[in-house]
């Protein structure tokens, strides 16, 4: 009540004013003037004196409103603080490819290609799990549209130094199919031969890996990959094995699971080398294009063998790897054969024009198929100009010495823009 007794202080000196001067005034004959003065000085204290209650009630009813808007301001706060260190991050990556393709012989004046749309997702949560995917769009050469899932893992980080990884992963069997293979990544247009569908590497699995890095040793560090997973299926062709499917099954038919492991070693900086392998069962699933019961025919031994290095030396690059896979024989069912072997090797070695942003690019590659058609001895050149560092541009010539009329003699032109996002 305080505050409402000091704004009146000021008219009750104005009434008093008037009243102290109401003599003088009778004493000019103007008490008709004064009883209007008194009357307006009434009404300003009545005025006043209203405002003053408006100005109190208001006053009370804001306090409440004050708090809650406090109140809500502190959620406002809170709910920043949560975007800015979020449980949960999300993040879209993957690449592209368009080219041009021509191959020598067959009347072929070469086409334009789409070579596939590859997007990646990862879905974090802190720093306990993540989901990674990667689906593959690919247009076929009679414009259909293939889709596929390139594979989709949960990973859990244990700890520092280990990551359990569980579903459709990479196969961890060397280094071009885990780490090599996206189109803004590989600095040829193509992948080496042997490295594909019924190849001599493993494509893909479905199965549990354990995979991180150790502590330094000596200045040495070390990276490993362990896992166990569905085995691959076989097909025959002419009485003999024609190739293996090493693509992830969701099914394990054969009812035997693959088993193997990757290390790899940096003795020194810019400097690695893996070697990685994978032993279990297999058998046909398919004869002469036509599936099979897988039960019915007999289980074969299923080893791969791998190496590789990488070696980075200021504006030059080397790489390489080999792979060797072998299957077993069987005197059972449809398909009983003898043993069959893949194996595929390559050399590259890429060299940056610094300052400007041209790079070249050589290849050697050697495959031995088990189907002869297949076996190819390849030379492959290359000029790329790299626009920055995932977008490229690349102009390859493939010289390739298969066996006669086979389409694994054909030389090719490509040429490819890649990006990567």
């Amino acid at each position: 009540m305080k505050t409402s007794i000091f704004p009146l202080k000021p008219v009750a000196f104005a009434v008093l004013t008037a009243l102290a001067a109401l003599p003088a005034v009778a004493a000019a004959d103007d008490l008709s003037q004064l009883r209007k003065t008194v009357e307006t000085l009434q009404k300003q204290l009545q005025e006043v004196q209203k405002q003053l209650e408006e100005q109190q009630a208001q006053a009370k009813t804001e306090q409440p409103a004050s708090r809650a808007d406090v109140e809500q301001l502190q959620k406002q706060v809170s709910e920043a603080n949560e975007w800015r260190e979020p449980n949960t991050l999300v993040h879209l990556a993957g690449y592209a490819d368009v080219g041009y393709e021509k191959t020598q012989g067959n009347n072929d004046d070469g086409s334009f290609t789409v070579g596939r749309f590859s997007p990646i997702f990862h879905f974090q949560y802190r720093d306990l799990v993540m989901l990674e995917s990667e689906l593959e769009f690919e247009v076929e050469d009679d414009g259909n549209t293939n889709t596929s899932l390139e594979y989709l893992t949960i990973d859990l980080f244990m700890n520092d130094y280990a990551t359990l990884v569980a579903g459709k992963f990479l196969s961890p069997v060397g280094q071009f199919r885990q780490n090599l293979h996206p189109s803004w990544v590989n600095k040829m247009a193509s992948a080496p031969p042997g490295f594909g569908h019924d190849g001599a590497a493993p494509v893909s699995d479905v199965g549990v890996q354990v995979r991180g890095g150790l502590p330094r040793m000596g200045g040495v560090r070390t990276n490993y990959a362990l896992f166990v997973s569905n085995g691959p299926e076989l097909s025959s062709e002419d009485g003999e094995l024609e190739g293996i499917d090493a693509e992830g099954f969701n099914k394990d038919a054969e009812g035997n699971k693959v088993y193997g492991g990757r290390v790899g070693i940096l003795p020194i900086p810019n400097l690695e080398i893996g070697l990685s392998g994978a032993w279990g069962e297999a058998a046909v699933s398919k004869i002469d294009g036509n599936e099979v019961d897988i039960n019915d025919e007999g289980k074969r031994d299923y080893k791969v063998y791998d190496a590789d290095f990488n070696y980075q030396l200021g504006s030059l690059g080397v790489r390489g790897e080999y792979v060797k896979s072998k299957v077993g024989s069987t005197s059972k069912g449809l398909a009983a054969s003898g043993s069959a072997n893949w194996t595929t090797w390559y050399t590259q070695a890429a060299y940056k024009f610094l300052p400007t942003k041209w790079e070249a690019v050589a290849r050697y590659t050697d495959f031995d198929s088990a189907v002869d058609d297949r076996d190819v001895k390849q030379w492959a050149l290359g000029i790329n100009y790299i626009f920055t560092s995932n977008f490229i541009a690349k102009v390859n010539y493939e010289l390739n010495d298969g066996k006669n009329n086979s389409a694994a003699d054909d030389n090719r032109f490509l040429a490819q823009l890649a990006y990567g996002f």
